[in-house]
């Protein structure tokens, strides 16, 4: 496994461009409620706490069962963050820094009705603003200690992968593929499955997410594959399709063909600058002209990270455009109930000349 010095995480970076989006989002100071982005901007990994930042400070606020772990995991991320145990005190000490902040900020996606009508008792003398995505949006744009984990994670699914599939014979349980994949990805240095891993053969097939059962794989299935990895808190996503007894002919085999062509334009398309939508156009036309258009149920693609389904969406809904350092999917799919299902998933990074893939196990067929 690769070795990441903190200087490949720009943890000073990260808070400073946040603080640079306060004025724009209306405030004058941030309130992190998110779990996930306080462990984005100072790597901290407790179940509880708040990270207050303003233009002068930024301030991680835990419980005695955090004090000393807070310390040390922020002090190792590199980021310049105080950190103070305060325990029953929180409401008193926010009340305190706050004092002369006007507008304080909070994040939308994370913080409940009922959270906010405590917190207008906290900041009784501030107007509270809440902001979309401001974190969630830095998070788009991996620096090159998460690309280095990311690639780590995909590694992994892909060497855990091959030795699983072998086991795609007709006589297994969709259950039984699906726990040796996860058990090979903890052998092979994961701290998990990114997600719930999805086998699924059969009619089973042609549901998109649809959870591995007691299905024993039988002599003509399409078999739908989509995996990833947990590596240091990062995550890798990619699917792979087949048919028990190889390719055959009719449907299924030109299914298999014909979402991996869509696949490939999807994937030929991505570049900084180029509209998200125009990904998903890609994909859709290859399948327009073989008249599956209209099997395909869901958006070409997604952002991942610290989450499994983050920032940006690759659809036909979206106005945004790629940019460098993104980390996206490109997975279109196929679903006929009376058939089956086929999808093709890669995570890439976005570049100036097109995208780099991370995960990289072949494509039989």
């Amino acid at each position: 496994m690769k070795n990441n010095s903190n200087s490949d995480f720009d943890m000073q970076g990260r808070l400073l461009r946040l603080s640079e989006k306060f004025e724009s989002a209306g405030c004058e100071a941030l309130l992190v409620t998110s779990l996930t982005n306080i462990y984005y901007l100072s790597g901290f990994t407790g179940s509880a706490g708040l990270l207050w930042i303003d233009s002068d400070k930024a301030l991680l606020l835990v419980d005695g069962r955090y004090g000393e772990q807070a310390v040390e995991e922020v002090e190792k991320s590199g980021a310049q963050i105080e950190v103070e145990m305060v325990g029953s005190q929180q409401a008193k000490r926010l009340k305190t820094i706050s004092r002369a902040t006007n507008r304080v900020g909070l994040e939308a996606q994370s913080v409940t009705w009922a959270r906010m009508k405590n917190l207008e008792g906290v900041f009784e003398n501030s107007e509270l603003v809440f902001t979309e995505g401001l974190v969630e949006d830095l998070r788009q744009i991996k620096d090159k200690g998460e690309i280095s984990l990311m690639k780590t994670a995909a590694e992994i699914a892909d060497k855990a992968l091959a030795g699983v599939w072998p086991m795609l014979e007709t006589g297994v349980t969709e259950k039984e593929v699906s726990t040796a994949l996860d058990e090979m990805m903890i052998n092979h240095g994961a701290e998990g499955n990114a997600f719930e891993t999805i086998i699924a053969a059969g009619p089973n097939s042609a549901r998109p997410h649809a959870r591995p059962g007691d299905r024993i794989l039988s002599e003509g299935d399409l078999v739908v594959c989509d995996m990833g990895a947990l590596y240091k808190s990062y995550r890798s996503d990619m699917t792979r399709s087949t048919r028990i007894g190889g390719i055959g002919t009719g449907k299924p085999a030109e299914m298999l063909e014909v979402v991996l062509e869509a696949q490939k334009a999807g994937l030929k398309t991505v570049k900084e600058g180029v509209p998200n939508a125009d990904v998903d156009s890609a994909c859709r036309e290859v399948l327009k002209e073989a008249g599956l258009a209209e099997a395909f149920t869901h958006g070409t693609g997604h952002g991942v990270g610290l989450d499994i389904h983050e920032a940006p969406t690759l659809s036909g809904l979206t106005t945004d455009t790629l940019r460098s350092g993104q980390v996206v999917t490109v997975e279109p799919g196929v679903y006929l109930p009376d058939v089956g299902g086929v999808r093709w998933e890669d995570t890439v990074i976005v570049t100036e000349e097109g995208c780099e893939l991370l995960t990289h196990s072949p494509k039989i067929i």
